[in-house]
């Protein structure tokens, strides 16, 4: 069961927040694509009850009732992510991220060290203008299209979005088949998140062009680094790059995975999740 509530944040914000609640070995903090709502992954929901797993999670800034941040960076998810753990109770959790959402994590880790004991991403974002990497190389037309779009700015973003159509060359044909098959729910989050307009996206690319306000090179907490090796969408080339970078990484790239049937692997990555939990944790977030 996940619950909802609006944690209300400094300044009148409001952050849409969900919990699946009660004790747990380890407390998950999902950071969601683009564009998707923040609910938990419902395939991985019966193996964390299994694992001892707590999700937790929000609608970032410009999604759903999460108030707007104009111009938010990757880092603004850290001061999210401290505000929801104090409310919650939550002192040390893990993060997992998916594409757009992993950025997000990263720059959370960076940022929050004391607090995350392990992240992992699946179809990682570099950050824009990184050393040695051809940030757009290897992406489908549309999808680089789209950020060269978000690097001119708001008004040339919203303008692309205004007309773009969905491109299915984005896709592999295993991505098509995950989406018709165990990771269905996509379908569901992202309709959610674009029911009430694009503004979400829209900061979500903007901030994926823009520096992120973190450094992944100071991340301490270990990190698992999974990436589908026909990616259309963000190429494998991204999470071979953050390997790299952060100190303690591990990189899995899967022969055959897109940018969605990847997840195909988000379960052994949570499992992976769940071994760096500490035993102090076995109480952490009870209410």
């Amino acid at each position: 069961m996940v619950t909802e509530t609006d944690l209300a944040l400094p300044g009148g914000r409001n952050l849409h927040v969900y919990d699946t609640g009660g004790p747990a070995r380890l407390t998950v903090f999902w950071h969601h694509g683009s564009p998707n709502t923040g609910e938990p992954p419902g395939p991985l929901l019966p193996l964390a009850r299994e694992l001892g797993v707590r999700w937790v999670s929000f609608d970032r800034p410009g999604y759903r009732t999460s108030t707007p941040v104009p111009g938010r960076t990757v880092a603004n998810a850290a001061e999210c992510v401290r505000a929801v753990a104090d409310a919650l109770g939550i002192g040390e959790f893990a993060l997992m991220g998916h594409s757009g959402g992993t950025s997000h994590a990263l720059a959370c880790a960076a940022l929050l060290p004391e607090r995350v004991v392990a992240v992992a991403c699946l179809a990682a974002v570099a950050p824009f203008g990184a050393e040695g990497l051809d940030w757009f190389a290897g992406m489908a037309a549309a999808s680089a299209a789209s950020l060269r779009a978000a690097t001119e700015g708001r008004a040339a973003k919203e303008k692309y979005e205004a007309s773009a159509e969905f491109d299915p060359d984005v896709f592999t044909a295993a991505d098509f088949a995950a989406l018709k098959g165990s990771w269905s729910w996509l379908d569901e989050v992202v309709r959610a998140a674009l029911a009430d307009g694009i503004g979400g996206l829209i900061d979500d690319d903007l901030a994926a062009v823009t520096p992120w306000g973190a450094d992944p090179g100071r991340i301490s907490a270990p990190v698992l680094l999974v990436h589908g090796e026909q990616d259309r969408m963000i190429p494998a080339t991204h999470s071979a790059w953050l390997a790299r970078r952060c100190p303690d990484a591990e990189y899995r790239a899967t022969p055959g995975d897109g940018h969605l049937s990847v997840l195909s692997h988000a379960a052994d990555a949570l499992t992976w999740l769940a071994g760096h939990s500490k035993a102090s944790e076995a109480t952490t977030g009870a209410r």
